[in-house]
């Protein structure tokens, strides 16, 4: 494929090819949309809770993703459109970095060589690019074999990465161009690392120019590959004139038509011009591959968009040299499961006999760490559920395996705004069945609270003080608080319904929690000593 490069502020043009011509009736063309998104570094399949899939699982036939099945996906996608004359690219929305210890291990270089090896055609930036600083992006821009592009992201003052990351790319495909333009989320220095260096445009302000000057230049057949959320994507559409198709990143969203969804596959929004925007997304962590068929006329103008994203289950088997390959790097990342984050001066209690009843010495641990990490955020209170916690650590060394044996779940950091009200709402979730051990027991930090265990449901808190400027504080119903927690929670997961939903300024995709506790211990010099200070009281 031919790439035409485009830069963030100006469109100088570089050229690719893609696909193969198929023929069209009265000048239409049809290019179909093979895509994915976060990824979120899932090498390895994954269960039905989105992390890793374990051996007796996947030979259970109960796994899902994994690079190999996408390798075997889009090659089998890729090969039968082709062969039947149609015309096919290839898409990635952005954040491969970040989920699993293959990332911690290979920091990028396992993205290159997967993703080169499947033959993607361009791929958007995302927030998590920028975990490991411009440095982190570079990997990808000095090993991929095709464009990773992100117009809004100004970089002309980063060392690194000045004159590198172009803002959009013209595909040639079957003989017609088909102009790529990329935004990312404007808020990723807050939740990742970009650097100083690098700014964010408001995405409509740069997409306005950049749609107007692939139309100047010839360009009618337009798509915009972002990382922003389908909220963000809905606005863009009903925003900017011009842009054809958005296949998006970033939310995490399942579109289907097959299955349970908030959206259909594709959901169409009404652009300035009256015309309908056909979006897409394909939920995350290598579980589907969308496909969507979009058929043009002889102006550019969309006349038809259809398709579904493909469940990636064990019908589809792994591409055998992906997974080969696959084992092999994983060799060392059972060395790093020894790797000593620091040490534990005594039993870090973790038990669901406490952490499920009362405050725990992990619950504290893990809540504090997360605290730690989100405070400079202006974040004032951690809520976490003691379900996620999944085991106790021995005095000693403490390595990453007993890390991840606690948080397992591949949870990632969540942030959100929440009032009062909503706060003592989730509390009185929180302990609404202790009877039954019910893992959506609050452990907490940057909050105390007193509970009645023998009150009606719904009556059990009792008060709630929240720590500011170094004092314990009466929770405010109407005070608006930023609060962290892991994503299970922020989407409503152990009945916590209040956490959820699009009006709450949240961010459901930090860094996993495992990584968040490893370098929480680290950073106290290596040796923790469990305790308890009385956050959690019951009436006597």
């Amino acid at each position: 494929m031919k790439h035409l490069l485009l830069g963030a502020s100006a469109l100088a043009l570089t050229l690719g090819t893609a696909g193969t011509a198929a023929a069209q009736s009265e000048g239409e063309f049809t290019l179909n949309i093979l895509h994915i998104n976060d990824l979120h570094s899932r090498i390895e399949s994954i269960n039905a809770f989105d992390s890793t899939c374990g051996t007796e699982d996947e030979e259970a036939g109960e796994c899902f993703g994994g690079i190999a099945r996408v390798k075997t996906a889009i090659d089998t996608r890729r090969d039968a459109l082709t062969e039947a004359g149609e015309n096919v690219i290839v898409l990635d929305a952005g954040d491969q970095y970040q989920g699993s210890l293959f990332y911690t291990t290979y920091k990028g270089d396992e993205v290159v060589e997967f993703m080169n090896m499947i033959g993607f055609d361009a791929m958007a930036v995302g927030n998590h690019e920028f975990d490991d600083g411009p440095e982190g992006l570079a990997v990808l821009l000095d090993g991929l074999d095709f464009p990773i592009i992100s117009g809004n992201t100004d970089v002309t003052e980063d060392a690194t990465l000045a004159g590198r990351l172009p803002g959009a790319v013209v595909l040639e495909v079957g003989g017609e161009k088909i102009g790529i333009v990329s935004v990312l989320a404007e808020d990723t220095a807050e939740t990742s690392s970009p650097g100083a260096g690098v700014r964010f445009i408001q995405a409509e302000d740069y997409l306005m120019g950049a749609v107007q000057g692939l139309e100047a230049a010839g360009i009618n057949k337009i798509i915009a590959l972002t990382h922003m959320g389908v909220t963000r994507d809905i606005d863009i559409a009903s925003a900017v004139p011009g842009i054809d198709v958005i296949v998006g990143g970033h939310s995490h969203t399942l579109f289907s038509n097959t299955e349970e969804a908030e959206y259909s596959y594709p959901f169409m929004v009404e652009n300035p011009a009256g015309v309908e925007v056909p979006i897409v997304q394909a939920y995350a962590y290598s579980k589907y591959l969308g496909e969507l068929s979009v058929t043009f006329d002889a102006d550019g103008n969309v006349v038809s968009a259809e398709g579904d994203p493909l469940l990636l289950d064990a019908s589809i088997e792994p591409d055998a040299d992906a997974a080969a390959r696959v084992t092999e790097l994983k060799a060392p990342i059972e060395e790093l499961m020894q790797q000593v984050v620091g040490t534990a001066t005594d039993e870090i209690d973790g038990s669901r006999e406490t952490c499920r009843i009362e405050e725990c010495e992990m619950g504290n641990l893990v809540a504090d760490a997360i605290l730690d990490r989100v405070a400079d955020q202006g974040v004032q209170l951690v809520i976490q559920n003691g379900g996620g916690l999944r085991a106790s650590i021995d005095a000693g060394e403490i390595t990453m395996g007993e890390v991840i044996t606690v948080l397992p779940f591949q949870n990632t950091l969540a942030t959100f705004e929440l009032d009062g009200a909503g706060i003592r709402e989730a509390l009185e979730n929180g302990v609404s069945d202790w009877e039954n051990g019910a893992g959506r027991f609050p452990q907490v930090a940057g909050i105390r609270y007193t509970w009645e265990r023998d009150a009606a449901v719904g009556e059990r808190i009792v008060s709630v003080d929240v720590m500011q400027d170094g004092e314990w504080m009466p929770l405010e119903d109407d005070t608006v608080y930023k609060v962290a927690t892991n994503n299970y929670m922020r989407n409503g997961g152990d009945g916590y319904a209040m956490f959820a939903g699009d009006d709450k300024n949240a961010y459901d995709f930090g860094p996993g929690l495992e990584i968040v506790l490893a370098d929480y211990i680290a950073e106290l010099g290596g040796e923790y000593t469990p305790y308890l200070d009385g956050r959690i009281s019951e009436v006597e």
